[in-house]
């Protein structure tokens, strides 16, 4: 009985770890595109332009892209 429950609590342990991890992960994410969408609102943006390094052209960035 006692082995079974340091597993149980190890298990219980690493599955908050790993919930934690990705809260943090979200939250930093979230983060970050709030304060693009901010700066694009300071400066009356309609968008971020990036580069397409292939073409060479210039286009509106993508919600999904970094």
């Amino acid at each position: 009985m006692g082995i079974t429950k340091i597993l149980f609590v190890a298990l219980i342990a690493l599955a908050g770890w790993y919930l934690y991890r990705k809260f943090i992960a979200d939250a930093m994410k979230l983060a970050k595109a709030s304060e693009s969408k901010r700066k694009e609102q300071k400066n009356n943006a309609l968008g971020t332009l990036v580069q397409d390094p292939v073409t060479g052209e210039y286009r509106v960035r993508r919600p999904e892209e970094k």
